[in-house]
């Protein structure tokens, strides 16, 4: 026997077996995976008479005209601290978060809420969705944006710790 037909003969001996399982007859398929609950996309800002969502929250200061986006996501980080003191954290981020929680935040010219955009919600801790968009409610308004070039938005990481509070990544 020659090195080909052994090599032919051995090529049968293990291919033949994984062939024949081709031909079998058709198995039930495997059920489909359920797909995780995706976010929700959008969300409106609470309805509010626009006065009302001019005007910053009992003592908070009123909020600065901002010119750039910079400006604007700086000035909203800030706020969204001052508005929530016992909701949030200061010292570094912990190696280990419970989750994170991006928003995107498009705002009308007196620097009120217009809609907030849930970018990535989180993985752990589905109540810190709420909890992030409810803190950018309180923090309104951001302050005059018509000097600055539109669209009028800024997006913000909400970095939540184990103790469910959060840490807007604009100050880390």
């Amino acid at each position: 026997m020659s090195a080909v037909d052994r090599l032919k003969r051995a090529a049968r001996w293990l291919i033949g077996p994984l062939l024949a399982g081709c031909s079998a007859a058709p198995r039930a398929p495997a059920p489909a995976p359920t797909p995780a609950p995706s976010p929700v996309p959008a969300v409106a800002a609470a309805p509010s008479p626009s006065a009302a969502a001019a005007r910053p929250a009992p003592g908070m200061p009123a909020p600065r005209a901002v010119r750039t986006n910079d400006e604007l996501r700086r000035q909203a980080a800030e706020r969204l601290v001052m508005a929530n003191p016992e909701r949030t954290y200061m010292t570094p981020a912990p190696a280990h978060l419970l989750t994170l929680v991006v928003l995107d935040v498009e705002v009308k010219a007196d620097g009120s809420v217009r809609r907030i955009n849930v970018v990535r919600g989180p993985r752990f801790g589905p109540e810190t969705l709420q909890m992030a968009i409810d803190a950018v409610n309180r923090a309104a308004p951001f302050g005059d944006v018509r000097r600055m070039p539109e669209p009028w938005r800024f997006t913000e990481t909400f970095l939540f710790d184990e103790d469910r509070r959060f840490k807007p990544r604009s100050l880390d």
